[in-house]
């Protein structure tokens, strides 16, 4: 059989599971875990939940306390979500708050096989640090680095949130053979600024996302959750206006188009169709792997290129 023919014969379809997430942690889970069936009953066989989906968004302040939502992988939550991902024999993507060791935590996503067992743990690369996005007071960076894993359905890689501003993640992954790059996500805009720049920000989440896409040739789904929160976690919650999570979650295809999108203020359930024939004819058309000068690239791993032969010297 031709590879051409192999990648015709495999199409499976993705759910997107886009939620609201209330205080209570337990709740949250279950709510993901229903989610999840929900997702298989409408056809699913890859699922994947928003980032950190067991709590509302706690990084809206720096509470030292809420370390003790941490959990160790393997543990409690990836116990509960490998017995879903068994019983409907999809694989399941899910956003951890990962306690490494006693001072050590990571935001990390872990891939279950379909019978329940961990496939790969992938810790987020690139933390953020901006106004009520606080991840630097809680999570370590990645040292895993950048991965693509088989799986039953095809051959898949997962980032995290941030990670999706940077076109190096998606390219390191791509290269490994991803044909499908999941980012959980939580995005949302700031009350204030909505009004003014929401549809701009929104718009530039989506683009820089289906950029990846293009450039690599390959289906990418971003994966938000949805709704106002506080921050309301152990019951302690940030003052203020906290911040509206824009939903949104999308689909795009190997050409960057976008094949299915959830609204911006409701839970959905989304289902795309990926078909490694059409990534395998894209590519044949926009031949971008090829034609990368891999020879000229050795600047990207420095962190500026200064013109100043001086300043070059003192970095």
């Amino acid at each position: 059989m031709s590879h051409l023919a192999s990648t015709k014969s495999r199409k499976y379809n993705v759910g997107l599971v886009q939620m609201h997430m209330g205080p209570d942690p337990k709740a949250n889970l279950a709510a993901a875990l229903n989610h999840i069936r929900e997702a298989a009953r409408l056809g699913a066989n890859v699922v994947c939940l928003p980032e950190l989906f067991q709590a509302q968004y706690f990084c809206q302040r720096e509470d030292i306390r809420l370390f003790d939502l941490a959990e160790a992988i393997p543990g409690p939550g990836t116990a509960a979500i490998g017995e879903v991902a068994r019983e409907t024999r999809t694989v399941v993507i899910a956003s951890l708050f990962e306690r490494r060791a006693a001072g050590l935590y990571h935001n990390t996503a872990v891939t279950f096989h379909t019978d329940g067992n961990i496939a790969s743990v992938y810790r987020k690369m690139h933390i953020p640090d901006d106004p009520l996005y606080y991840e630097k007071f809680y999570f370590t960076p990645g040292d895993r680095g950048f991965q693509a894993v088989d799986t039953a359905f095809g051959r898949i890689g997962t980032l995290v949130c941030w990670d999706q501003w940077y076109p190096e993640g998606a390219r390191l992954t791509a290269l490994q053979g991803a044909e499908a790059l999941f980012y959980p996500t939580a995005i949302g805009w700031h009350p204030a600024e909505k009004a003014e720049f929401g549809a701009a920000q929104y718009d530039a989440w989506q683009t820089i996302q289906r950029a990846h896409a293009i450039a690599n040739g390959v289906y990418v789904m971003g994966v938000n959750r949805v709704g106002h929160e506080q921050g309301d976690v152990l019951g302690n919650r940030v003052e203020g206006p906290g911040l509206e999570f824009w939903g949104g979650s999308f689909v795009a295809d190997p050409f960057g188009r976008i094949i299915a999108k959830a609204s911006h203020d409701a839970e959905e359930v989304l289902i795309a169709e990926i078909d490694p024939a059409l990534l395998e004819d894209t590519r044949r058309n926009w031949p971008f792997l090829r034609d990368r000068r891999i020879d000229a690239y050795g600047g990207v791993t420095q962190r500026f290129l200064d013109p100043d032969p001086l300043l070059a010297e003192l970095k």
